[in-house]
């Protein structure tokens, strides 16, 4: 097969850009198709007023080094290499993120340490004996499995439903699997008593749960990433149609509002049940199965707040308020106007249409009550408010998704001329180099 002429990518987030980018540097002839008016998808930030506002936090990891190498080299100057601190609250206290198990045990009482490291340690014998993990359906089953039923109920039971407004009993036990980290009973065996029977320790505190790693960032954010990404696509011939809605997709043509785009192989990182809508020639059993897969929309606040800092990390979680996270990019290089102000990116999960995602004068009480209550900033701080939203945040692991997922990826698989990948339309919880990754996989997958 010689090599086709022609690549057109779905969706311009980072995914989709470096799929091109590797399309492009392989003599392919390339066209990128997104709906927004700016690329970088969920990765994106925006300019309001003098200041840039990042959707969530995004920054770039060096974990793939060809990933960073590459990308190092076309942000070039405008990299800003910074040292991941990211923290968690957790009963009145500060820990580094993500918990390590002495973390989720401290500030229990005697009784409630001694039922939770019993619970955990049983899980962890019946784990290495039958293997009961692996034979959990629902991700109440896979939790208990993993922690037991007593660390279960203290810890993950209230947050996992808050978070996703499911409760684990509805959610598959895939989701334990790719997104829970595991406890070692053995550093709670080591290390969690002899600090239990020591209470001199007050207040809040740093645990370090995580090993030194540098992030990369920009003096405007988020923006800078998709930004330089498109601009190598540009430089290098590839075409990207901005602000275009996919209206249908034929064997040989993408048809959008106000023009057909025609393809030779196909390439989607949008959400998967989006882009079986628009396949006209998708069966209606698989229509069917892709209408199934949800994904969690997201709310973000960015605040302008009158203050030169608010945070001690770079951003923090937190387990019993109205938002899951924030972050203070100034501490990561962010350029502020005026200097003597900061920047909080606030972020919600929500509903499709609920108040977070309609931005009520309640949903800001809300918030501006939590960041007081935290000691984060004063209502007065504030100067000012933008609120972005975004309805494909995550996928969503209902009991059932696997199996209409499966049905909606085999027969993508018998389609030689298309693939799908990406967050949004491998169905999967990539990070950033990690989706990077997998568009230059797929691209790779397409071209000869």
């Amino acid at each position: 097969m010689s090599r086709p002429e022609h690549l057109t990518i779905l969706g311009a987030g980072v995914c989709g850009l470096y799929a091109a980018l590797t399309a492009l540097r392989q003599g392919a002839r390339v066209t990128l198709i997104e709906k927004n008016e700016h690329p970088g998808g969920l990765a994106a930030g925006f300019k309001r007023g003098a200041n840039h506002f990042d959707q969530g936090v995004h920054m770039l990891h060096a974990a793939d080094a060809g990933i960073y190498q590459d990308l190092a080299q076309l942000m070039a100057e405008e990299r800003l290499p910074v040292t991941l601190d990211a923290r968690i609250r957790w009963n009145n206290r500060s820990f580094r993120y993500p918990l390590k198990g002495l973390d989720i045990l401290a500030g229990m009482n005697p009784f409630q340490l001694v039922r939770c490291t019993f619970g955990l340690t049983l899980a962890e014998v019946k784990n290495r004996l039958k293997h009961t993990q692996a034979a959990a359906l629902t991700a109440e089953d896979a939790l208990i499995a993993t922690y037991g039923a007593p660390l279960y109920r203290f810890f993950f039971e209230d947050f996992t439903h808050k978070y996703w407004n499911i409760h684990p009993s509805e959610l598959s036990a895939e989701f334990v699997r790719r997104k829970m980290p595991r406890l070692n009973v053995l550093d709670l065996v080591k290390k969690c008593l002899p600090r239990f029977l020591d209470r001199k320790s007050k207040g809040s505190i740093v645990e370090s749960a995580l090993a030194d790693e540098t992030l990369h960032y920009s003096a405007t954010g988020a923006e800078t990433l998709p930004r330089v990404l498109a601009r190598e696509v540009g430089k290098l011939g590839g075409i990207i149609h901005y602000g275009a809605k996919i209206s249908k997709i034929s064997p040989t043509h993408v048809h959008l509002s106000d023009q057909t785009v025609p393809y030779q192989r196909l390439l989607s990182t949008i959400p998967l049940p989006s882009l079986i809508d628009c396949l006209a020639h998708a069966p209606a059993a698989v229509r069917a199965a892709a209408q199934h897969l949800h994904y969690k929309p997201i709310a973000t606040y960015g605040l302008l707040v009158s203050k030169e800092k608010c945070l001690e990390g770079l951003y923090t979680y937190y387990r019993n308020r109205i938002f899951h996270r924030v972050g203070e990019p100034k501490n990561a290089g962010l350029k502020i106007t005026p200097p003597d102000h900061t920047v909080l990116i606030v972020e919600m999960t929500c509903d499709r249409l609920d108040s977070k995602w309609n931005d009520t004068p309640e949903t800001r009480q809300s918030v501006l009550a939590d960041l007081t209550a935290e000691g984060i900033c004063h209502p007065d701080d504030i100067t000012e408010w933008h609120h972005f939203t975004n309805p494909h945040g995550y996928p969503i692991y209902r009991l059932d998704f696997e199996k209409h997922l499966n049905i909606v990826q085999h027969w993508l698989d018998s389609q030689d001329h298309l693939r799908s990948t990406g967050r949004q339309g491998a169905f999967a919880f990539p990070g950033m180099h990690q989706a990077m990754r997998m568009g230059q996989v797929a691209a790779d997958s397409l071209l000869p």
